[in-house]
């Protein structure tokens, strides 16, 4: 399980968005875990796009996806396609002749950093384009934000 976390003054941990404090509720207080740290971009950078993905997922989302695998699953298969239509994506030839169009990898380790903040343009206008096409003028102020 992969978590996101953000250090505090004196060692402490916290998980960096809610969906991550969600996955900690399996765990018992007080008991020891073993962790893996890895360290990660700009956290307020990486902050600002899951929440603009986040945003762009909550606009979409409405009843369309209820009853259909968990949110968590939803988010990622909306991540990755949004991933895909901002250009962000790698293609390969399945046995059965066809194409299969897989999602660049946003992590630390697979994207550099200018990368990183090439994709954030990319896919804030990938989302105008495919999702925020109609909207309300409270939706576009919030969306205006972002930029």
């Amino acid at each position: 399980m992969k978590v996101n976390c953000m250090k505090l003054q004196g060692g402490v941990l916290i998980p960096a968005s809610d969906r991550d404090e969600a996955k900690l509720t399996r765990f018992k207080t007080n008991e020891q875990y073993e962790i893996e740290i890895k360290l990660t971009r700009n956290p307020q950078f990486h902050k600002k796009v899951f929440s603009f993905l986040n945003f762009c997922y909550e606009h979409w989302d409405g009843d369309r996806v209820l009853g259909h695998g968990t949110p968590e699953a939803q988010f990622d298969r909306f991540r990755k396609d949004l991933t895909i239509l901002a250009g962000y994506y790698e293609q390969s030839i399945r046995l059965n002749g066809e194409i299969r169009t897989e999602a660049k990898s946003l992590s630390f380790g697979n994207m550099k950093p200018e990368e990183f903040e090439e994709f954030y343009i990319a896919v804030t206008n990938a989302a105008c384009k495919h999702i925020f096409h109609t909207t309300d003028e409270a939706t576009y102020n919030k969306l205006i934000g972002f930029f």
